[in-house]
């Protein structure tokens, strides 16, 4: 079973890494919201945790992780972003013995905006507020003792007043523990789906056919806006603990993201684990894209029970290159 599981990932290797487009795509795809990363830990790290995430942030990072929950599990996130925008996050996940489900909700605010027309170029004191919904759902089990396989579906919905898109995106991931030390390989393809487009009232417009009758009525025409793609890359993961003594363990990881839309990206973090209870984190996104706005990030956390909960507070901080400030994240985790 276990070496049927293995080919079956090596063959979704090779299908994702030679299905890749070249970078004449970049910034032709849309639903950009499903790319922005949650979870301090994995922020912190800069999202080299493909290979041994877990738990509620797995939902994000690689579904496949979720699988090995053992009991309840919930996350709060809250994300800044670039231009004055954030993100907010909510996930929940249980344990249902024949595999794990979890539920999440990404919620992309971009502000106020002030409404202008053609004529009013100052405002017409108007203001509206758009917020980006992704809801999630996730389904994961352990294939056998050092597999797991987790699939997650994304409802995604875009909308500016009148317009509107609506779609769907899939993510499917494996982890795999090959027994050899304490090596942990991970592989998860993101955000494949159908095409989105654009569409709404607003693309009603009151048009004279010019081969109608001059004296003919204006008729209501409603225009058509191109469809686009949705922002699908595939990932591979390598994760290495080492022990340091009774109370100390440093992890390692890598990952390597190949991209349909932008250059590849090159992932590499490190955790500092002090006895469960103490965390500290470094990581760093190599991308030879022009003007690429990510670089290093750091990160701290800590571990502590109440009661029968345990919580997990994570902060990370990523350091942004051009143009805009740096971005804070900050988690609370409960398992239960």
């Amino acid at each position: 079973m276990e070496r049927k599981v293995i080919l079956v990932g090596i063959l979704v290797l090779l299908i994702a890494t030679t299905a890749m487009a070249t970078t004449n795509r970049i910034g032709t795809a849309g639903a950009q919201e499903l790319r922005i990363p949650i979870g301090a830990r994995g922020t912190g790290m800069a999202g080299a945790v493909v290979a041994d995430v877990q738990g509620t942030e797995a939902l994000f990072w690689n579904p496949a992780g979720v699988a090995w929950a053992q009991g309840t599990e919930a996350i709060l996130s809250y994300r800044g972003y670039i231009a004055d925008m954030n993100l907010s996050y909510f996930s929940v996940l249980s344990n249902f013995g024949v595999g794990t489900i979890g539920v999440s909700a990404k919620i992309l605010s971009l502000g106020d905006i002030y409404v202008t027309t053609e004529q009013d170029w100052d405002g017409t004191g108007e203001v509206y507020s758009i917020n980006i919904p992704v809801l999630g759902l996730t389904y994961a089990r352990r294939l056998t003792d050092k597999v797991t396989f987790g699939a997650s579906g994304m409802y995604i919905s875009e909308q500016v007043m009148q317009t509107q898109a609506r779609g769907i995106a899939f993510d499917f991931g494996f982890q795999y523990v090959p027994g050899w030390r304490t090596l942990k390989v991970g592989m998860v393809m993101k955000n494949y789906g159908p095409r989105m487009q654009f569409g709404g009232p607003d693309f009603d417009k009151p048009i004279h056919d010019p081969d109608d009758d001059p004296q003919a009525a204006v008729r209501q025409w409603r225009l058509t806006c191109a469809d686009f793609e949705l922002p699908s890359s595939f990932q591979i993961g390598l994760t290495y603990d080492f022990n340091l003594g009774p109370n100390g363990m440093l992890t390692v990881g890598g990952v390597f993201q190949s991209n349909d839309f932008s250059e590849d990206e090159y992932r590499f973090g490190a955790e500092f684990n002090m006895n469960n209870h103490m965390f500290v984190r470094a990581g760093y996104v190599y991308c030879s894209q022009s003007d690429y706005l990510y670089g290093a990030t750091l990160g701290v956390g800590a571990s502590f029970s109440l009661g029968r909960v345990k919580a997990h507070l994570d902060y990370s901080h990523t350091f942004v290159e051009n143009y805009f400030d740096d971005i804070p994240e900050i988690s609370l985790r409960f398992s239960m």
